[in-house]
């Protein structure tokens, strides 16, 4: 089940669950053998949806969609022009500067141009666990709160490995030591980034949107053992 946690005559937002793709490629070999985001709203709400932005099959948090393909631009342009506030939060390995403007080349999707990329970053708590990950006989964590300035493919996961604060649970960009340690002690391998808040200026209507998305369960999970406040709540 999905949450919707904005619906009105021009859009709906919701809450997308980690492992989800938002939708099938036209040569993806799994088409037939998994739901996407856009299935899994077709078949409850009974409508087709078209999604203004991505987000990766292993991220979790607030996609937009419109309820029709000629809505989409305007949406788009609120992206381009960068009047929209995304907030993404992300466990990582380490601890992380209390604050720090990642500005470093990302590339495309086509994976030979490297196109401008720029992350601000804020540490909002640290803990130290007395479990070893190699090579060290203790391991160290921070909770971040990430904004991105750009939306490209992949950008936090690869701007969080580019200082050496990889997001615990990606299998690509990760720590593999951490990862395992994850697994191991918690039964956790789901990647740790939530697309927690989307706020901007509706298009259509004026209106002041500003949804925050539930943080999936492994998250709530790792903030009782870390003692750590939810960010969503505590605000």
């Amino acid at each position: 089940m999905v949450s919707i946690l904005f619906e009105d005559d021009y859009c709906v937002l919701v809450n997308k669950p980690n492992n989800v793709l938002v939708h099938h490629a036209h040569h993806s070999r799994n088409v037939r053998t998994e739901a996407s985001l856009l299935d899994l709203l077709k078949e409850s709400l009974g409508m087709k949806l078209y999604p203004v932005h991505r987000l990766d099959r292993k991220t979790s948090g607030v996609v937009l969609l419109c309820k029709e393909t000629t809505y989409v631009s305007k949406f788009q342009e609120l992206f381009a022009s960068n009047a929209i506030s995304k907030v993404y939060y992300g466990l990582v390995r380490g601890f992380a500067p209390d604050e720090k403007l990642i500005d470093s080349p990302v590339k495309g999707r086509d994976a030979k141009v490297h196109k401008e990329a720029q992350t601000e970053l804020k540490t909002l708590a640290t803990t130290t666990l007395s479990i070893p990950v190699k090579p060290y006989d203790s391991s160290r964590y921070s909770l971040v709160e990430l904004h991105p300035k750009t939306g490209r493919m992949h950008q936090l996961r690869i701007h969080m490995q580019k200082i050496s604060h990889p997001l615990v649970c990606d299998p690509k960009y990760g720590d593999n030591n951490h990862n395992a340690m994850f697994e191991k002690e918690f039964g956790i391998t789901s990647l740790f980034l939530h697309a927690g808040q989307l706020a901007f200026e509706h298009p259509f209507t004026n209106e002041r949107i500003h949804v925050k998305a539930a943080f999936p369960n492994h998250w709530e999970f790792i903030f009782k053992k870390f003692g750590w406040n939810n960010p969503l709540t505590a605000q």
